[in-house]
């Protein structure tokens, strides 16, 4: 039996992190961000984008405010992003129906297009993700981080 020699680095204990959800699931979020990069890089496009760009399209007409509060962002984070996509020819800002003060956000044929291609990929993004795990396994996953953001479902 050799023993290991003392210069040899002793392996990381990590403590307690391993038995905590929010470590787990921060170590899933950058796996799962890593690939998206990997799978989209090509598009400009970071997860919350593509959230909100299928939020716009699945409500078209759709107040800013009201998709601050659907993304789960402040006003003026939404302000910036809506400025973003604008620039990149992707989402239209028109005033709202019922209300001039208002903008409604609505997809160009340029963002339905772009949008369509990025669903693919996801798609296959997603199916990555969960690969080890069966139909099951996805769907009781999916389940059980819905119950720590139940408001979000």
């Amino acid at each position: 039996m050799t023993q290991k020699k003392s210069t040899e680095k002793k392996g990381l204990d990590y403590g307690m992190l391993p038995g905590l959800a929010g470590y787990q699931l921060r170590l899933a979020q950058i796996a799962i961000f890593r690939d998206f990069s990997e799978a989209l890089g090509e598009y400009d496009v970071t997860p919350g984008l593509f959230g909100i760009l299928v939020i716009i399209e699945a409500n078209a007409g759709l107040k800013q405010t009201e998709l601050a509060r659907a993304a789960h962002l402040d006003r003026s984070t939404v302000v910036s992003v809506i400025d973003n996509l604008e620039r990149r020819s992707l989402v239209e800002r028109r005033a709202a129906e019922n209300d001039r003060r208002s903008n409604s956000l609505v997809l160009t044929a340029d963002g339905a297009a772009l949008l369509k291609k990025l669903k693919r990929r996801v798609v296959d993004h997603e199916k990555r993700l969960v690969e080890h795990l069966t139909e099951e396994e996805r769907g009781t996953l999916v389940t059980l981080l819905q119950k720590i953001f139940p408001e979000h479902r």
